[in-house]
């Protein structure tokens, strides 16, 4: 078992960072503060000038001292805007850098963006498992910058990865997990371009649309004749070679083309705005990326195909696409109408940008799918850095097969670990106990570390060895008065879905059941409960059962069985009740009921005191 490689103390990495960023920060509010001195200075200056020079005390040369104030006045305004960019920056690093210090503690369940949207009733283990929402994997893990690397993150802990696909993430992010100063620097570079989390869904609509100017393609040839002949009749004009009005007629003709062709630049228009999203400013992160020098095949193939043999890298076409957006931009200035009736300029302007689109839009998708993989990688890899005691998990083709040493729950700040084998097919844990003693705990456990483990990252655990699994459970089933559905016939709906995932994955399974179809009697309960784990099992599948019905712990003496009865257990310490937490062989022989409502202030008698 490898162990993880990642700096092995986050919390001073994390700790020196903030400090950095803050005293950067600290230094450019200094320097913020001049430049807005030095503006005030400057107005004042302007003002002054002004003001001797209409009151009569200074000669009409003192507009020349107006003009050279404002003139500074603007220089200045430039460069403290630059100032305030860099303040944002460093604002972002001290955010980034708290954040790391958060998750290293239980303050990441603070984090406001927990993956709501990404959960499913219906899903075979996300809501039993808490992959997405409050105190989730996805809140713990989150650190992506757009949709769609959050979309990328969400799908890999939604669905299991191929042995290829898992160790290749692994390598990318074991690479990935010491550069922070990487990873930190594309989040900030993309959170930089927008307030909100930027979607680059729209701009991929839009770039992968066909021609929207097709039907006004006549005009792109007079858009080039037109204006020349206009200015050139005007020129004529003004040397008496022709008669003034000749160039209304070039006018004329322009502004019959401006009214044709009005309402198709129109909607050309309004779908690259509502696609751009400020995705102009996206050059600076390719341009980081394809900057990298990375050792591992995937990171390289990520990088190859944002910079593609023969051609400029996507950073350039990046930059050309903000330029041709400019120009559209300029249909904001008050004098937009007049320029564009004199030079025909929405049509060169719109028509160069669906050149731009013709050549690159159906790439657009792949450049923001290799950014997508990227943050999700860096996600995981963010989880090596901040878990460095957390163990790489060794995949096996073969299976279903799950075996970890001092597995803890990796949601837990602290959780006790224990060892669990399913060494094979239709293998199982029966796990009994008391209640609150640990049986549910170690079943998340087991199932949300298969799960990180599936989509690349590291587990909590000493060791892992593992096989692709699909993850089927039946933990938090509900009731609905919605659609007329009982708790038991819930449960009943539940186990289905679990079954026939079981036999569609041909056994290659990890079924997790707790406390299942309590919505009936004791006895119907004994023979579904056993019949249930016999079905599962002869899919070949393994899994855990926790129960509190200790007739099904006879399974594991039947002759073939694999299956291994464990528990957890309590004790009475001042009269309180002590777990440890621990995992113990064989089946439990206490129990904790009525002591649990005698503490909650419930008078019930005890049946084993002696009668007064």
């Amino acid at each position: 078992m490898s162990s993880n490689t990642a700096s092995p103390n986050p919390h001073h990495t994390y700790t020196e960072r903030r400090a950095a960023a803050q005293a950067e920060l600290t230094a450019l509010d200094r320097v913020s503060a001049r430049y807005a001195n030095l503006r005030t200075v400057a107005f004042v200056a302007a003002i002054a000038f002004a003001g001797f020079v209409l009151a009569g005390r200074m000669s009409r040369d003192g507009w020349w001292g107006t003009l050279g104030a404002l003139v500074v006045y603007g220089v200045l305004a430039v460069l403290h805007h630059q100032v305030f960019r860099r303040e944002e920056r460093q604002r972002l690093y001290v955010l980034l850098n708290d954040r790391g210090l958060a998750r290293l503690g239980p303050g990441w369940h603070d984090f406001t963006e927990r993956g709501e949207r990404f959960a499913s009733p219906s899903h075979l283990y996300t809501p039993d498992l808490d992959v997405f929402g409050q105190g989730s994997l996805f809140q713990l893990l989150n650190e992506t910058a757009t949709r769609a690397g959050e979309e990328r993150l969400a799908a890999w802990l939604s669905a299991p990865a191929s042995v290829a696909e898992v160790e290749s993430r692994q390598g990318a992010a074991r690479e990935l997990a010491p550069r922070v100063d990487f990873r930190q620097d594309l989040c900030v570079d993309a959170r930089t371009v927008a307030r909100e989390k930027a979607d680059p869904s729209l701009f991929i609509q839009w770039a992968e649309a066909g021609p929207s100017l097709t039907a006004i393609r006549w005009s792109l040839p007079l858009a080039l004749i037109l204006p020349p002949i206009t200015l050139t009749l005007f020129i004529l004009g003004q040397v008496g070679v022709l008669r003034g009005a000749w160039v209304w007629l070039g006018l004329g003709a322009q502004l019959l083309v401006v009214v044709l062709t009005r309402r198709t630049l129109k909607a050309m228009d309004d779908a690259v705005e509502r696609g751009e999203q400020g995705f102009v400013r996206y050059a600076p992160i390719f341009e980081r990326v394809e900057g990298q020098r990375f050792e591992h095949p995937l990171l390289r193939q990520l990088q190859s195909g944002l910079q593609q043999h023969g051609e400029p890298a996507v950073s350039a076409h990046f930059k050309r696409f903000s330029r041709l957006y400019s120009l559209i931009e300029f249909k904001r200035h008050q004098f937009h109408p007049l320029v564009h009736w004199v030079t025909l300029w929405d049509i060169h302007a719109l028509f160069a940008l669906e050149r731009w689109r013709a050549r690159y839009g159906m790439k657009v998708r792949h450049w923001f799918s290799a950014l997508a993989e990227l943050e999700a990688l860096s996600c995981v890899a963010g989880l090596a850095h901040d878990r460095p005691t957390f163990a790489w998990p060794v995949l096996e083709a073969r299976g279903p097969r799950m075996e970890a040493e001092q597995l803890g729950h990796p949601l837990l700040d602290a959780p006790v670990p224990n060892d669990v084998a399913l060494p094979g097919p239709a293998h199982a844990l029966l796990i009994t106990g008391s209640n609150m003693s640990g049986k549910t705990t170690l079943m998340r456990a087991m199932g949300a570390n298969v799960v990180l483990a599936l989509a690349g990252a590291p587990v909590c655990a000493r060791a892992f060895r593992l096989s692709p699994l699909h993850v089927l459970t039946s933990m938090r089933v509900k009731d609905s008065l919605e659609r007329g559905v009982s708790y038991f016939y819930a449960e009943v709906q539940r186990i289905k879905a679990v079954l026939d995932a079981a036999r569609a994955a041909e056994g290659q399974a990890l079924f997790l059941l707790d406390e299942i179809l309590l919505g009936t009697n004791t006895r119907e309960r004994q023979l579904a409960s056993r019949e249930v784990l016999r079905l599962l099992l002869a899919t070949g599948a393994c899994g855990a059962v926790t129960t509190h019905d200790l007739s099904l712990t006879a399974l594991a003496e039947e002759p073939g069985a694999h299956v291994r009865n464990v528990h957890f257990r309590d004790h009475l310490e001042e009269g309180k009740m002590v777990f440890d937490y621990k995992l113990r062989e064989g089946v439990v022989d206490t129990t904790n009921a009525l002591r649990v409502l005698r503490l909650a202030g419930v008078p019930v008698d005890d049946p084993e005191a002696p009668a007064r």
